[in-house]
This record gives structure tokens, sequence and C-alpha cells, in this order.
């Protein structure tokens, strides 16, 4: 089902739209990318060399590697491993500048990128904006179950994490020693499962020697998910490998719940009350406001349903990709939201403007080419779904690791993470076990 947005601004007259490659002046295209994600940088950097201006619009200064996240927050790496300043990326790139700030809108009609303090005039436009966390109905549940999406997240769980041992190790209350030792993770994509898997480890491995009062082997970790199995984008055989290998860990895996109250104290599930000290949501995500922004229609997460060249319905100009968009394969069914679609979507538009600037035909529709799918579970477990061949264990989490490694931003990070890991993996030792104030310098 289709569903459209609440008014939140006039709606655009539509018989203004303008076509990219309609331009009367001699000025080159000026292509505004929205979000330096996977997918606004893969865009902005396809254009590297076009006759175009390219500027790239994001409310932080650095590239995040997302798939990782979950290895900040859990002591495994530190920030500066998974994020490249946007500037020095694309430092080399003649055509193309950074601005940092947050946009508010879109006039379609004017043709301008609206931020607090100033308009952003665009030939083309490319929403590459992600998205944020959902609570289904319940926004306040976020001040008691954080979720993941940026380094500022990351090193608040990281803290929250790291804090509720030591607060255990000073509680004399063997009730309360319990609670803050148990740690409940909601939803079981693949976020949740390797949360839940990096939080087993870094609890009854990684700092199992660190304590004296307490035992940290004995933690609870929770994982709960409403559907019938974990990783549902995957085959049930993987599913299945999975939940056995995080049971191996010592999570318990709670299959066909639903949260449905969250506090300080912990959750409910039904009429069942589960105390903990640290709540982790990886349950739902909502796309960022770009069709709000548009007036565009969009499915129940939000997302806009883009045409077969990923404009916006109504708008040849304007195109949506990543998160933001909902955009289907040759059988009707929509792409997951992954880090190898929004790269393939970004340099396919980008493709797509630099021919029809150039006068030319566009290109066929949109194709995404499934290059696989891969969660890790622990220390040396995986799962991977190439389609023509499904992995497990060991030999997926290798995998996993070099897929990773060689999707990195730059040199150093790769040979970062690579030596990092290696040393956890002989040592079971993580290396950024600092409790900050929310500072997220390495």
């Amino acid at each position: 089902m289709n569903y459209l947005v609440a008014q939140p601004l006039p709606e655009p007259d539509r018989s203004l739209r303008s076509d990219p490659a309609s331009r009367t002046n001699s000025q080159p295209p000026h292509v505004v990318i929205v979000g330096a994600g996977f997918g606004g940088l893969s865009a902005a950097t396809a254009l590297a060399g076009a006759p175009v201006r390219v500027t790239v619009i994001d409310e932080r200064n650095y590239h995040l590697f997302q798939p990782l996240l979950y290895q900040v927050a859990t002591a495994g790496l530190s920030p500066a491993d998974i994020a490249a300043p946007i500037r020095g990326i694309l430092s080399r790139q003649k055509n193309a500048r950074v601005l940092l700030g947050r946009v508010t809108g879109v006039d379609a009609v004017r043709r301008v990128v609206l931020l607090a303090d100033r308009e952003v005039s665009f030939d083309a436009l490319i929403i590459a904006t992600g998205a944020r966390h959902a609570y289904f109905g319940h926004d306040e549940w976020s001040a008691f179950a954080p979720g993941l999406k940026n380094i500022d997240d990351a090193t608040k769980l990281r803290r929250k994490i790291l804090t509720a041992f030591e607060r255990a190790e000073d509680e004399t209350d063997l009730v309360e020693r319990a609670r803050l030792m148990t740690f409940i993770v909601a939803g079981g994509g693949a976020t949740g499962v390797e949360m839940a898997g990096a939080i087993a480890e870094l609890a009854k491995v990684a700092i199992a020697r660190d304590f004296r009062a307490i035992d940290t082997t004995m933690s609870r970790i929770i994982l709960i998910e409403a559907g019938p199995r974990l990783l549902p984008a995957f085959p049930e055989a993987l599913s299945a490998a999975a939940k056995s290998s995080l049971e191996k860990l010592g999570v318990e895996v709670r299959l066909g719940q639903t949260v449905t109250e969250c506090d300080t104290s912990g959750v409910m599930l039904g009429e069942e009350k589960i105390a903990g000290g640290t709540t982790i949501w990886a349950a739902g995500v909502m796309a960022s406001p770009a069709a709000q922004w548009l007036w565009a229609e969009h499915d129940r997460a939000g997302r806009v349903i883009v045409e077969a060249d990923l404009s916006a319905p109504g708008y040849p100009n304007i195109f949506v990709i990543g998160d933001t968009a909902l955009a289907r394969d040759r059988s009707g069914a929509a792409l997951p939201g992954i880090a190898s679609v929004a790269k393939q979507e970004g340099r396919y538009v980008a493709r797509l403007l630099q021919s029809r600037f150039a006068g030319k035909a566009d290109p066929p529709p949109f194709r995404y080419r499934d290059s696989g799918t891969l969660a890790t579970i622990g220390r040396g477990s995986a799962v991977a779904d190439f389609g023509w061949m499904k992995l497990k264990g060991r030999l997926a989490w290798i995998v996993w690791s070099l897929a990773h490694i060689y999707f990195l931003i730059g040199f150093r990070s790769r040979l970062v993470v690579a030596m990092d890991w290696l040393w956890s993996y002989i040592t079971f030792e993580r290396g950024a076990r600092l409790i900050t104030s929310g500072d997220t310098e390495r």
C-alpha cells in the first residue's frame, strides 16, 4: 500500500518543472547532492571529470562506514577507523565542493535546496539522506532504547555498555547487579544480530578478567525479534545458523515476541517484564523527510517511490537514492537498504546525468546487480548469501571481513581495521574500551 504524507509545505506547481538538460547559459550545470553516505558519495565521485559543478551537502563533516558502527559501540574499533572527512575524500576532485549544513526542505519549482541560513540552486538534485530510527509510534522509547545510526550513537552506546559493567562492579544489591548486567537488543536483523554477538563476546571473553567483584561471563544478552526467525532477508538455513551461533555465544534469542513497553528498568514483552540495564533498538528504520520535501508518494517507512530511472515522480531532475528511496528489482520486489544498492544507484544517476547534459539518450532503467548479503555473528562466525552460493561459519566470516576492509575509505582505515581485528582475534581483547563524555576523537 502506498501512502501520502501530511502537507508540510504547499504543493508545488508541477507544470513548472524543468529537465536538467534544458539550460540556456554557458555555466556548467550544477548538481547538488544531499547526503554523503554510500549513495551520495558514489554519485559525487562518479561525476569527477565531468563538465558539471558538484556540491555535496551534509550535516556532518565525515563519511561513515555504517556497517561497522556496532564495532565502535562494543569497543572493537575507534570512530576514526570507520570514518573519513568528506573534504578529504573529495579534495582532489576539482569540480566538487562541500557544504556543512542541515537541509530543511526543497523548493522543486524554484530548483533550490533550503538550508537554515541559505538557499542552494540546482540543475539536478540527488537526495541521499539515508534513514533514521523508527519506534513504530513510540518515539518516547528513544530515550531508553537508543539506536545506532551515527558515530554519536555509537560512542554513547559504548559509554552506556561499559558504564553498566563499572556500576555493576560497585553494586552490592545482587538483583540490581544482575539488572545492570542484562543487555537487551530489540530487532533481529543484521544490526541486532551483530550487536548481540559483539556484546556477548565483549562480556564473556574480552573483559572477563578485568573485574574482581563481578563475573562478566554471567551477563545476560537477550535478542528480541517480532518475526518467526532472525535475519529475514537471508534464506531460512542461514537464519537458523545465525541463531545457533548466537546461542553458542550465550545469547538468549526470543522469536515471535514484540516489545510493548520500554523504560529505564527494561522492557515488557506482552505481560512479561525483562529487567535490563541497557536496551538497544535495532527493530526498524524510517526514511529521511525527503518525501515531505517533495510532496511525494511514499511507503510506510517514508521511502519515496521512485521511477525506473530513480527520479521522483513528476520531477525528472530530482533523484532519490539509497535508504530514502523505494526502488524495485525486475520481479517487483523492493530493493534492500544496504550499501551496495546505494552505491550502484549513485553511480547510475551520475551516468544518466552525464548523458542528459551531453544531449545523449538516457541509459536503460536502473537494474541492481546483487553482490550478496553478509552478516557476522561473532568471532570467526558469519553468514553470507550470494544467491548461487551460501556460506556460514568461519569461511563466511573471512569473506565478511575481507569485504568490509575492502570497502573502507582510504588505505589507512583498511590497514588499521585489519590490524585491530587481527589483534582482537589473537588476544580476545578490545582496544577501544574508553568511557568518554561524548568525545568522538580517536
